[in-house]
């Protein structure tokens, strides 16, 4: 019979090597355990998306954390030019990749659009949108 701390020992070697896992478990998840969606399928999701408007719900602004998020935000511009302030409203539930999406209330003051909300999905390591979402221009990253 193994003692505890001998089982926990093969059991932490077998997990590091990941050879005693089954593939469905080999998965890469993030730190809330939902499976991190990459590839093949996360271009067939954006594709998808990509049938609605950029910053709505069904096609929400990916980014790279919140600091991603109000580095968009702070890149776009009203139609006068000037940068719109914003403020998190909350979020609104699992987007289309399967995460929690952020909504993202744009103002622009004296300008149009005047009020916006914009959806935002943080979990996308190293994405920069490139695009503005509709009634905005934007600057280069």
């Amino acid at each position: 019979m193994l003692g505890k701390a001998m089982l926990t020992g093969l059991v932490a070697a077998m997990l590091a090597g990941g050879a005693a896992l089954p593939v469905a478990a080999q998965e890469a998840t993030d730190i809330f355990g939902n499976k991190i969606v990459s590839g093949k399928e996360l271009a067939k999701l954006i594709e998808a998306a990509q049938a609605h408007p950029l910053g709505a719900k069904e096609n929400p602004v990916r980014a790279d954390m919140p600091g991603g998020q109000r580095a968009y935000l702070n890149r776009l511009r009203c139609a006068d030019g000037k940068r719109p302030t914003y403020a998190r409203v909350g979020n609104f539930g699992l987007g289309v990749y399967q995460r929690i999406i952020d909504g993202y209330e744009v103002l622009c003051e004296g300008s149009t659009p005047a009020k916006s909300m914009i959806y935002m999905d943080m979990y996308h390591p190293g994405h920069k949108e490139p695009a503005a979402v509709p009634g905005f221009t934007i600057e280069p990253a």
